[in-house]
């Protein structure tokens, strides 16, 4: 880590301490905003950085991974935590897992939402978003087919339908989520994201889902007060 100086824009600096590749970023994302993404040239990032193109490349590879957080250091947090589970503990384990994703953005702050802006606006970044997101789909449809192929009763086919329906659930849920934190919406983003899973799970897994009679109980390892959870599970055990 450095004490660094960088121009955030026009006649704008800001001293910060910072990574190289926190720099980049930021010097990145502020001639995004000033000039486009397709104007800004990997030499216009290093120099507004103070860096060199070896250490741009030593961080990124190409302009485009400089937008995007570091989806295989994610990937591989999601499949330790995959992998530490039982079956008795598989879907404690998957609402781990996309809480992890959901964190990492929140822990991002102003960069994830410069981000959503500008893949928003830039087909050619939307649609290597989409490619990412079916990564964590294909994660999530592997480990839940596994699960629940665990001495189930099913038939292959119906099993590996299902296994792709509640993968693409568990996705849309943390997508619908992140996108109401981004667009500046809804109240706290772990609560909420707590909720949407309950709701999946309540969907595709046998005997946690409301059947009208008896009481169900979702268990989600949170950093929130239990005073905020408890509403979200009472409204889970009434399948509101």
């Amino acid at each position: 880590m450095v004490l660094s100086t960088i121009q955030i824009g026009k006649g704008e600096w800001l001293m910060t301490k910072q990574s190289a590749r926190d720099r980049l970023a930021q010097a990145a994302f502020a001639l995004f905003d000033e000039r486009g993404y397709e104007q800004a040239t990997i030499d216009d990032i290093t120099e507004r950085a103070g860096l060199g193109r070896t250490t741009f490349f030593r961080y990124y590879r190409s302009k485009e991974d400089v937008i995007f957080p570091d989806h295989d250091r994610l990937l591989d947090q999601i499949r330790d935590r995959l992998r530490t589970s039982s079956h008795g503990t598989a879907l404690a384990a998957v609402s781990d897992a996309v809480r992890l994703v959901l964190l990492h953005y929140l822990d991002e702050g102003d960069l994830a939402r410069r981000r959503y802006r500008l893949t928003s606006s830039v087909p050619a970044l939307r649609d290597r978003e989409i490619a990412t997101v079916a990564r964590y789909q294909r994660l999530f449809r592997e480990f839940i087919a596994d699960w629940m192929g665990d001495g189930a009763e099913q038939a292959p086919a119906r099993r590996a339908l299902r296994a792709e329906l509640m993968a693409a659930s568990v996705v849309a849920a943390h997508n619908h989520v992140l996108r109401r934190w981004l667009r500046g919406e809804g109240g706290d983003p772990t609560v909420e994201l707590d909720q949407a899973m309950g709701e999946v799970i309540g969907l595709f897994a046998p005997g946690l889902g409301a059947t009208g009679a008896g009481t169900t109980i979702v268990a989600f390892r949170a950093g929130t007060d239990i005073e905020q959870i408890v509403p979200a599970l009472r409204r889970i055990a009434r399948d509101e």
